[in-house]
């Protein structure tokens, strides 16, 4: 099954190109590249230049791009708190 927007939460994120749109830390604003790791409470990112950035996924606003597509979606961190089995199971309560 492909990622779509409405089926993202149900799926790993991590490989997807994301953009960080808002966060409670300023500096990570505008941080660019692809998610390489993901625990339940945070993303790594590595940027452009092959810094990894760890970051809590409930204090911020992502744009995540779909792989097959290139459409962008945006997630606010609280809808991707979990592992994503222990996501699928809180949207089917």
């Amino acid at each position: 099954m492909r990622h779509t927007r409405k089926n993202i939460f149900y799926h790993e994120i991590i490989g997807l190109k994301v953009r960080i749109i808002e966060h409670s830390d300023p500096s990570l604003v505008g941080v660019v590249g692809r998610i390489v790791d993901e625990t339940q409470k945070t993303i790594v990112i590595e940027t452009l230049s092959g810094k990894r950035k760890r970051v809590l996924k409930e204090h911020g606003v992502y744009e995540i791009r779909l792989p097959h597509r290139e459409e962008k979606v945006i997630i606010r961190g609280f809808e991707i708190l979990g592992r994503p089995e222990d996501r699928l199971k809180n949207i089917l309560k």
